[in-house]
């Protein structure tokens, strides 16, 4: 493998397995280092401080293995070995009562870049990153050779995620079986899920342990699921009793999905109503005390720093509206899953809205992501979910 050196003042951060080199901290590298190689990174005294894929990006490194080791034919093996243990051990899997879970979760599982799914007997691939992404093999035989026949299908959903110069000349496809549709099961309820046509890799496995909280405070409960997409949060409460529920979302396809999802749960007799519509003028129509439960779990306002502020004001105006119509003594549970808007910064917005808001409003529980979306103790940055109950009087 070609080489990377870092500047003198620029080790601080890989030492600290910080796993991200931006290129500002490269003094010099190799000859034809080309875009997704594998490359070893020194300082400046020839110390080997890991190895990783080069980019040319403001993130011109991303780190897989720190330290003086080399990269041997079964480094793939062994990290998803790890991540699968991890999920086993978290009581996610075939045979229990959640058949979906995330198995690589990028630099949380230490593969910067990488995003891998299972539902059920379908493993569905996502790389960001080019370097990941000429790696595709070595990712699906790792995958078929920990998981045998209980993988029967994998899907590389990569083309969205992909930089434009690249993934221009590639398309999503299956790299072994053909099944779209694939019906999964979490924490025993069903769900029709779509890996090609579907948003991500075709659920949101993120929310799953706070959509089970909302089982535990829905009962007898008016509840409103904004953004609702294919009903997650809607069938939980449902489950778990909910008076009624009115689920809204501008995607008449999601909408679709989540009536199969109402179906295959046999939830037909419940009070549930699914309305499209865009949000922010449903929440400004709303009348005053119908629900006591709203739910805001919008799509990333903000994907780039750039974008930043105006997310900052969107999350704001969703918000001001869901505190001032929602029952007094109510609760609201309210997302953010755009990496930009740091926890702290969320949480000022919300603040923000609560004054704007004028009603008085306590937070009962910080959310965040679920255990196999882990999160490096060196990089926060995979901490992208964050949420809060609040109680709004």
């Amino acid at each position: 493998m070609k080489k990377v050196i870092l500047r003198n003042n620029k080790t601080i951060s890989i030492i600290r397995q910080h796993p991200w080199i931006f290129s500002g901290a490269i003094h010099k590298k190799d000859e034809g280092i080309l875009e997704g190689d594998l490359v070893y990174v020194y300082d400046s005294s020839d110390v080997q401080l890991g190895f990783g894929q080069y980019h040319n990006a403001s993130i011109a490194v991303r780190i897989l293995s720190f330290g003086s080791g080399e990269f041997v034919p079964t480094f793939w093996h062994s990290k998803f070995e790890a991540a699968l243990h991890l999920r086993k051990s978290l009581g996610l899997g075939r045979e229990s009562e959640t058949n979906a879970y995330r198995l690589i979760h990028g630099e949380g599982d230490g593969l910067s870049g990488l995003i891998v799914d299972i539902y059920d007997d379908v493993a569905v691939i996502q790389t960001h990153t080019v370097g990941m992404h000429r790696c595709i093999n070595q990712i699906s035989n790792a995958i078929t050779s920990l998981y045998g026949e209980d993988i029967k299908h994998i899907y590389n959903k990569s083309k969205e995620s992909l930089p434009k110069a690249y993934s221009q000349n590639i398309n999503n496809s299956f790299l072994l079986g053909n099944k779209e549709e694939v019906i999964i099961k979490e924490n025993h309820i069903l769900f029709n899920i779509n890996v090609v046509t579907g948003q991500k890799t075709g659920f949101f496995l993120d929310q799953r342990e706070n959509r089970a909280l909302l089982t535990r405070l829905a009962r007898s409960k008016t509840v409103l699921n904004t953004f609702c997409y294919t009903g997650g949060f809607s069938l939980y409460a449902l489950l778990g009793g909910a008076k009624k529920v009115v689920s809204v979302d501008s995607s008449k396809k999601a909408l679709e999905e989540l009536q199969k999802n109402i179906a295959l749960n046999e939830l037909e007799n419940a009070n549930h109503e699914a309305l499209e519509a865009d949000v922010i003028p449903f929440l400004k129509d709303l009348t005053s005390d119908e629900f006591e439960i709203i739910i805001l779990d919008p799509p990333a306002f903000a994907k780039s720093l750039e974008k930043r502020h105006n997310a900052i004001q969107a999350y704001k105006r969703i918000n001001v509206l869901a505190m001032q119509k929602i029952k007094s003594g109510g609760f609201l549970l309210t997302f953010s899953c755009s990496q930009v808007v740091t926890e702290e910064l969320f949480y000022h917005t919300i603040v923000a809205a609560g004054i704007e808001s004028q009603r008085t409003i306590r937070v009962i529980r910080k959310l965040s992501q679920g255990p196999d979306h882990p999160v490096s103790l060196f990089h926060p940055e995979g901490s992208y979910l964050k949420g809060l109950v609040l109680e709004v009087i």
